[in-house]
């Protein structure tokens, strides 16, 4: 942290710390800030006792706690992030974060718990999988973890699994459409499908369709059209659509709960908001289609924004804020898929070979908050909703998190609405070591971060230990 940002800190934190004796850390009284939950907002203070909320309420300082003086802020759940990638991906996509690195960023954004995507090594069953990624997380995160086990073959074997992941208190698991593994093990995906809702637990399911997508990429090779700039025609917004289509009309068949991920385009959010009604269809979306639009892939940096699938039109932008204000898109997740600059920016890529992902747990909150909230785009309550409670409830981790009530874990974030900072570069947490919003101006930001009762970021400083987050066990899942 540099010196001028130290300074900045110590000039802005507007917190009053008064502690009463040899007061343990633990305990705490948070007073005078204004409670946020996804329902409603209140005057009230606040007191923790080891990893739990156990007040809520008008409350006076008991003897031996250190006093929080959350005077002018907001006391909101800390961020769940559904969606991110903290570990490599078999020799193919090797991270610049692991689970320690990302937990400084997140903790620095307000963000306490995510959900991360373990992938299968070759011929590895999932609960193989999720033992193994479940025991890396243990050894390094910061943040705590649930898990998506990633099934990339449904063989008879890995289907017979899914109650064991449920067992495990880890009730999802995340399919791929675009993969090449997809169309030819159809039949398996169905079967998969029916065993998680006969099993309360909820597909995570990517949609892109494979054949539109390969058509696409063909036209543009032929045209000779093959550098980046050419990224968006190379997955059009059909392709979303469809598979969109697709996977809503498997979810009908089976009988499985699907959770839609990192939505870009209003025409597959029109088609999840025609099944709401009937069944249990879920979406998130991503920063990335909410603060940019596809005219970023023009120019010698394009390639920083690509993701899968690639920012869209300006209306497909309106679109997807318009669904978070009206509740027919869920969340907001990072897709946290970190590489440093010189990786994004391989001049041997191309749409055939494109590098996916940004990094975008540090500033995801406090983006969204400026635009949506500072914006006039989101309340409060619905800012709230979307980082974490529709997450935790989707999830099976509700009331644990994604609330301040009593009884709940101590994930909380003292937000200073009216803080306004610029991202720089030099701030990154994540060993990506750059930000796509450099240089943005951003209202809203978090003073001080607690995950289950301890204070792991405050005064611009990041405090908690490797290891010291928990692979967090979840319920099965409600349609």
């Amino acid at each position: 942290m540099s010196q001028r940002l130290d300074l900045w800190w110590i000039a802005t934190l507007g917190l009053v710390l008064a502690v009463a004796g040899a007061a343990p850390a633990e305990d705490l009284l948070i007073r005078g800030g204004t409670v946020v939950r996804a329902d409603g907002s209140q005057r009230a203070d606040v007191r923790v006792r080891g990893e739990v909320v156990t007040e809520v309420g008008s409350l006076s300082p008991a003897s031996g706690e250190r006093v929080v003086d959350a005077t002018g802020l907001l006391v909101m759940p800390g961020g769940v992030d559904p969606h991110v990638h903290l570990a490599p991906i078999a020799d193919v996509f090797r991270f610049a974060d692991d689970f320690t690195s990302g937990s400084r960023a997140a903790f620095a954004g307000g963000i306490t718990t995510v959900g991360h995507m373990a992938f299968p090594h070759e011929g590895e069953l999932p609960m193989a999988t999720l033992e193994r990624e479940a025991a890396l997380a243990r050894d390094q995160s910061m943040v705590d973890v649930f898990l998506h086990t990633t099934i990339l073959e449904p063989s008879p074997e890995a289907v017979a699994q899914v109650a064991d992941l449920a067992a495990a208190g880890q009730p999802s698991v995340k399919v791929f459409m675009p993969f090449e593994t997809f169309e030819p093990h159809h039949a398996g995906f169905l079967r998969l499908m029916q065993a998680a809702g006969a099993n309360g637990v909820r597909i995570a399911i990517h949609c892109e369709d494979a054949h539109t997508l390969d058509y696409a990429i063909e036209r543009l090779v032929a045209e000779g059209k093959t550098s980046l700039d050419h990224y968006t025609k190379s997955r059009p917004v059909v392709s979303e659509l469809v598979a969109t289509q697709r996977a809503i009309a498997m979810a009908e068949t089976t009988g499985a709960s699907i959770y839609i991920v990192h939505l870009s385009s209003g025409r597959a959010l029109e088609a999840i908001a025609a099944a709401r009604g009937t069944l249990p269809v879920y979406a998130e979306t991503r920063p990335l289609y909410l603060h940019f639009t596809e005219e970023r892939y023009a120019g010698p940096n394009g390639a920083l924004y690509v993701g899968f699938p690639p920012i869209r039109a300006a209306s497909d932008r309106d679109a997807l804020w318009e669904g978070l204000a009206s509740g027919s898109v869920d969340t907001v997740a990072t897709d946290h898929a970190p590489w440093t600059r010189a990786e994004k920016l391989d001049p041997t890529l191309t749409i055939e070979s494109p590098r996916p992902g940004t990094n975008n747990l540090q500033v995801m909150l406090p983006m969204l908050f400026s635009e949506g909230v500072r914006g006039g785009r989101l309340t409060r309550e619905q800012f709230v909703a979307v980082t974490s409670t529709n997450t935790a409830k989707l999830f099976g981790l509700y009331p644990q998190k994604g609330t301040v009530d009593v009884g709940s874990d101590a994930d909380l974030v003292l937000w200073d609405p009216d803080a306004t900072r610029t991202i720089r570069d030099e701030d990154v947490l994540s060993n990506t070591g750059y930000s796509l919003y450099a240089g943005t101006e951003v209202t809203g930001w978090p003073r001080m971060t607690l995950r289950r009762g301890d204070i792991v970021y405050e005064n611009g400083a990041v405090s908690a230990e490797p290891g010291s987050g928990k692979v967090v066990k979840r319920s099965p899942i409600a349609r």
